[in-house]
């Protein structure tokens, strides 16, 4: 048995990685700076050793591994990256692995773009589940249909989340370049991750490259009206296509909404009706997803009222308008958006769902992205649905987000505070309220607390 030592185990991708080298009969042990639950529960109870922080004792005789998989939230100057080159342990990065020793003899479906890859990953999984297809997938979420964020394939079919960050400090390239996609859904495309990418052309070549892997005989699927992916696909592109338009006629697949908040919807493919989607998620994002995944599924020879039959049953992902809790009919919902976009759109799909009932938006703006001011001009527009903010931000960070901060204007509260954040809105909040929660993050566990005290 083969030892596999992973460093940065704790993210959802690389927490992933180890659930599937554990499932191909690898010793797995590894290391994190921050070694908590869920991830660190789902890992343990799976038998993988963890150990916090970096450490060069478990890299040593008798416990040296075979290979390292280093994760991309490790650089040069870590203490473990640095005795793992200097006593040259052979190592690789966790989206190289997964290429070599789980996708290489998989019927790919990837999904990528700047929103919408998790949910669309578990969807895509879940229909192909629903349809007996067994699939394998690594998910940057934990799917409810599965409990678990990764899995092996019994039948050859394996659905990847795609994302474009790098692979790790020795491979710039975005780690979705590694999987090789016979199927391929590019949800959209917009600039973001500021820390490592220039400009929106540096992204647009990345998702280049990720097209040329994509064979001839392979599908692509996306929106035929979002502009930076049209530019991407006019440097070249060589595979079937379909497209997806939500807002026109001229899309391979549509959707006529049968409810504003997007909870039922008639799908339209080449022209003709094909079937209802009745579903509990709401919003045209996860619409349009939905169509990326009858489209997807398709592909592999699933009927798409099988898909649509699926779709009922799909319960979305944690941390996607998840209801948490309801207290005297003030309703707490935890979401990961943190791109304006991704605000912006979960807002809408509430707000067409609750109609005139107040919402309050509560986020925290934690991404380098964020603090970088990219979204300084779009972020507080984003919020204009909701009825009151509220805004933790990064202690030190005031002055990167002024602008924001003046743009909202007087019903909004701004803060470096937890504590005060947490008094103020259950002071605010009011019998029949929404309280939308959106952070790529932990917020230090703020849901609970606001249930707890919305209870007092």
């Amino acid at each position: 048995m083969k030892h596999i030592h992973i460093l940065g185990i704790c993210g959802t991708f690389m927490g992933g990685v180890a659930l599937l080298a554990k499932n191909r009969g690898y010793k797995v042990t590894g290391q994190d700076q921050n070694v908590y639950p869920p991830m660190s529960t789902q890992l343990e109870q799976q038998g993988i050793e963890l150990i916090q922080g970096y450490g060069t004792e478990v890299l040593k005789e008798p416990n040296r591994p075979d290979m390292v998989i280093i994760g991309n939230a490790l650089s040069r100057g870590n203490e473990a990256v640095e005795y793992v080159l200097n006593q040259r342990i052979p190592y690789t990065s966790g989206a190289q692995w997964l290429a070599e020793h789980v996708l290489h003899d998989q019927w790919v479906l990837a999904v990528a773009g700047t929103h919408g890859k998790t949910s669309t990953s578990s969807m895509l999984a879940w229909v192909l589940e629903y349809a007996g297809l067994k699939p394998g997938f690594l998910i940057g979420g934990v799917p409810e249909n599965f409990g678990v964020s990764s899995r092996a394939s019994e039948a050859g079919f394996f659905v990847v989340e795609a994302d474009e960050y790098d692979t790790a400090f020795f491979d710039k390239r975005s780690k979705f370049v590694h999987y090789h996609p016979r199927t391929c859904i590019l949800n959209n495309l917009e600039y973001d991750h500021a820390d490592i990418f220039a400009d929106i052309e540096a992204i647009k070549t990345q998702f280049h490259h990720l097209v040329r892997t994509v064979p001839s005989e392979g599908l692509l699927i996306y929106p035929n009206h979002d502009q930076n992916l049209i530019d991407t696909l006019d440097k070249g592109n060589w595979s079937h296509h379909e497209t997806i338009n939500l807002n026109g006629e001229n899309g391979y697949w549509q959707a006529r909404l049968l409810k504003d908040d997007g909870s039922e919807f008639i799908v339209i493919c080449d022209g003709k009706e094909a079937g209802t989607v009745t579903w509990s998620l709401i919003g045209q994002h996860n619409v349009a997803n939905a169509l990326a995944t009858i489209a997807a599924a398709r592909h592999v020879g699933i009927p798409v009222h099988h898909a649509i039959d699926a779709l009922a049953e799909f319960k979305n992902v944690k941390r996607r308008m998840e209801l948490r809790g309801t207290v005297n009919n003030i309703h707490v919902y935890d979401d990961f958006a943190h791109h304006p976009t991704a605000i912006e759109t979960t807002l809408a799909g509430l707000r067409n769902k609750v109609g005139r009932d107040r919402i309050i938006a509560v986020l925290e703006p934690r991404s380098n992205t964020m603090k970088m001011k990219v979204h300084n001009q779009t972020l507080a527009p984003s919020l204009s649905q909701a009825d009151y903010v509220f805004m933790l931000l990064p202690e030190g960070e005031s002055e990167n987000f002024a602008v924001v901060i003046d743009a909202l204007g007087e019903n909004a509260f701004v803060t470096e505070n937890f504590e005060q954040l947490l008094k103020a809105i259950i002071e605010q909040s009011q019998t029949g309220d929404h309280i939308l929660v959106m952070s790529n993050g932990g917020f230090m566990g703020i849901h609970q607390k606001l249930l707890d005290g919305l209870q007092k």
